[in-house]
């Protein structure tokens, strides 16, 4: 019998290897100040927040303070290696996160393209096998191409990271098609949309996909009012999901009457 509960607890997914409730992952760069961060992240209900260590040591922080804020939020903290440019550079970095934060989640970035901040396929694979015989938790983060999907699947990943476009750009999903591909060719990986979501209306398209979440941060740091775009954002992910689970009903090339005018209201 279905369910007629409104306020029944979103149902508890699994990824790396933790039990969740929240599909949201934020991300914490440019916020206007770290009580900002702190109230959007408590806003946004996430329990996953990334930060970059390279860029925290790049502007003089101190990644112990910086871990200070995350424990207080309750959230689990996943370094990512943003700015690194070859495999080499991404595992050294990722190794000093692990003895940094003590996890050993790593999202794995490692960039090809200046311009588009693309990630680069072979690099990010030769990186992602490296670490998982490691004894990393990789979340790498790739474009929606399915054979280098399956490539980073091969080197042992068990989690993907697509993108819905360049980071940072707000642009969207700019090819549904492949990122619908990639979740009915690859159903039992956990998929995470990752990059390019620009406003809370991505991630319910996301979501609806049957996506598993969506990690974003520039669309809720650079909005006017980040604590309530985070909300946004936590109410978009929610109602995606809902929607996913509900079942969207198919697109008609026609109109079909929504009011019979004979027979029975109703399919008993």
């Amino acid at each position: 019998m279905p369910s007629t509960s409104t306020t029944a607890p979103a149902a508890p997914f699994s990824i790396g290897g933790a039990e969740l409730t929240s599909r949201f992952f934020l991300g914490t760069a440019g916020y206007p100040s770290p009580q900002v961060l702190q109230e959007a992240i408590a806003a946004s209900g996430t329990e996953v927040v990334t930060v970059g260590l390279k860029r925290q040591l790049a502007a003089g922080g101190q990644p112990g303070d910086f871990y200070a804020l995350i424990r207080a939020s309750g959230a689990r903290l996943l370094p990512n290696t943003a700015g690194c440019r070859s495999a080499r550079e991404a595992v050294t970095l990722a190794r000093m996160a692990r003895e940094l934060f003590g996890t050993h989640w790593i999202k794995l970035e490692v960039v090809g393209d200046e311009h588009t901040l693309q990630p680069d396929p072979f690099e990010l694979v030769t990186a992602a096998a490296e670490l998982v015989k490691d004894g990393f938790e990789v979340f790498p983060y790739c474009t929606e191409d399915l054979v280098s999907c399956q490539r980073l699947l091969d080197a042992g990943c068990r989690i993907l990271m697509p993108w819905g476009a360049p980071i940072g750009s707000g642009q969207g999903l700019l090819n549904p098609t492949a990122l619908r591909t990639l979740r009915e060719r690859l159903p039992g990986v956990p998929l995470v949309v990752d990059a390019g979501i620009g406003s809370p209306r991505d991630a319910v398209q996301a979501m609806e996909m049957g996506y598993d979440a969506v990690l974003l941060n520039s669309a809720v740091a650079n909005a006017h009012d980040p604590v309530r775009m985070a909300r946004a954002f936590r109410l978009a992910v929610e109602a995606g999901r809902l929607g996913y689970e509900a079942g969207v009903m198919a697109r008609q090339d026609m109109a079909v009457p929504s009011t019979p005018v004979t027979g029975r209201p109703f399919v008993l």
